[in-house]
This record gives C-alpha cells, structure tokens and sequence, in this order.
C-alpha cells in the first residue's frame, strides 16, 4: 500500500520474511495485517441503500491514546505480494517517500506511489507498533488525502487498515474505496475473508484538492464483535453501524495500521499524497 523518493521495499522484505510467516488474509503474524486487494473479491451482498450523512461531523471517537502525523515516520513497511489474495502473485514496484514539502498541509506530507507490470497487484505498506495488551474499545483511523491531476482514475481501489491481534484474536478495523464494481465504500470482513459494501456510494477524489477522512469504530469485547460505526469524509458523516466478528487464530499480539494502493485492469501508474494521518484509540 505506498510514494515519494523512490524508496526500495525489497531489502526490507528479506529482513522481515524471516521474521514473519506470509500467508495472506486470515493467518498469522504479518498476514493478520493484511488486505485481500478489490482485484479478487469475494462476491459481495447487493448494496443497500446509501446511509444519510449526518448534518455535521462527529469529533472522533475520545481516545486515550493518540499517534500523530504516522505518515511522516521512515519506518514504513512492507511484505512483497502479501496485500494479495493468499499472499501470493505479482509483486508491484512501488515507493513512499515522507517529508514532501509540495503538496502538503504541515509542510510534511507522505508520497506512496505504484507502477504495476501486471493488472490488479498493489502495494500495501505499514506501521507496526508496540502491541496494546488490552482489548481496544474503541477507534479512531483518520488522514487527508491528495490525488494528483490525471490520476483520479488510475485506482482500482484504495485500501486504509488498523489491526489488532490481542489474545489470539483478531480485530480487523479496515475501509476500501472502490472505483471498479460496486463503486462503494466497502468494509473488510476478516473471519470470512471478503469486502462486504457498506451502501455508501463513491465517486472518487477530486484531484489537486485534499480530501479528509475519518473511520470510527468500537467493539463489543465480550462478544469479539467489531463495529464499524461511521465514516465521514470531506466533512460529510455516514452513520454505518455494520459489524463482523473478529477470528481467533492464535497469533502473537500486534498492533498496526496499514494503507494499500490497488493496480486497475490496465496497471496504471499513479500516486497520492498523504498528510496529518493519525490514529486515535482506548
């Protein structure tokens, strides 16, 4: 999932593939940070109607915890073809670079980027932390979002993750943006394995304008339930409550947050910018 100074994950790869077990969505260690890409979805439910926004948008979920500006780290990650089904296929060329001072709102602002070879691979980065040794409650994943002139069409789709693996269990906190198919904004099911649509519809971005977006979720600790409560983006909040169970797979605690660019039918080129990115969570 990832662009900006031409940065090679290859060498990254072979640091981490010892140290995690790629094999895709729904296994362990580093593919609990996984997300099946929009080029092979399951086959989804027909979309429900579109949710009314609300008036206004709702400040964010309270949160005690609270990491700031996560694009602007170096430490960016990723795992070759593992943002694929099954963790397998065509490994796209991709690059971040942080700290682009154009365009950006800090003055700091992250570029990922893809140039596949083959249609549908993508490229999938992310940040892994400290594990949270506690159930998080509730969750707040939110940034803005630049797509440059020319590039408003080039996705297949746009994928933003947060993941938790807490006594074995995995709770999935994950949004993908589909320009191809349902043309919705879809919600990752874990357990099942498949992007189900939440009914709300999407258009695309606007290029050369930045775009904000704000994922709130809780969950039902004592039922391993995750809920998706609501998307806001451009200041337009869409109550969603939908919910899926979270799966049990036995793996080692994590904590991390991801984002994914997806390659359409053609393999376009293209790259977006990334600024005041943070996650908010208790």
């Amino acid at each position: 999932m990832r662009s900006c100074c031409a940065l090679s994950f290859f060498a990254l790869l072979v640091v981490f593939t010892s140290f995690f077990t790629i094999t895709g969505c729904g296994g362990s260690n580093i593919a609990s940070n996984s997300i099946s890409p929009a080029a092979h979805p399951s086959p989804s439910p027909v979309p429900s109607p579109a949710p009314a926004p609300s008036p206004a948008p709702a400040p964010g979920t309270p949160s005690s915890t609270v990491i700031d500006n996560v694009e602007d780290s170096p430490n960016w990650l990723t795992c070759g073809a593992c943002g694929n089904t099954g963790a397998t296929g065509a490994v796209a060329s991709y690059t971040f670079t942080p700290g682009m001072a154009s365009p950006s709102e800090d003055g700091r602002s992250t570029q990922f980027s893809i140039a596949a070879s083959v249609a549908f691979s993508n490229a999938y980065f992310y940040r892994q932390y400290a594990p949270v040794t506690g159930q998080i409650t509730a969750l707040t994943y939110e940034f803005d979002l630049f797509v440059p002139s020319g590039m408003e069409n080039a996705p297949q789709a746009i994928e933003f993750e947060c993941q938790q693996t807490v006594n074995g269990w995995v709770y999935n906190f994950a949004w993908q943006a589909e320009y191809v198919g349902t043309k919705t904004w879809r919600i990752f099911d874990y357990g099942l394995k498949r992007w189900d649509t939440s009914g709300i519809p999407f258009t695309g971005f606007a290029p050369n304008t930045w775009h904000h977006i704000v994922a709130e979720y809780h969950n039902d600790t004592a039922n391993h339930v995750v809920w998706h409560d609501a998307l806001t983006v451009d200041g337009v909040r869409f109550p969603v409550n939908i919910s899926h169970n979270a799966a049990f797979t036995n793996g080692r605690n994590q904590f991390s947050n991801a984002f994914q660019l997806d390659s359409n039918s053609k393999a376009t080129p293209y790259q977006v910018y990334v600024d005041k990115m943070r996650v908010m969570y208790q």
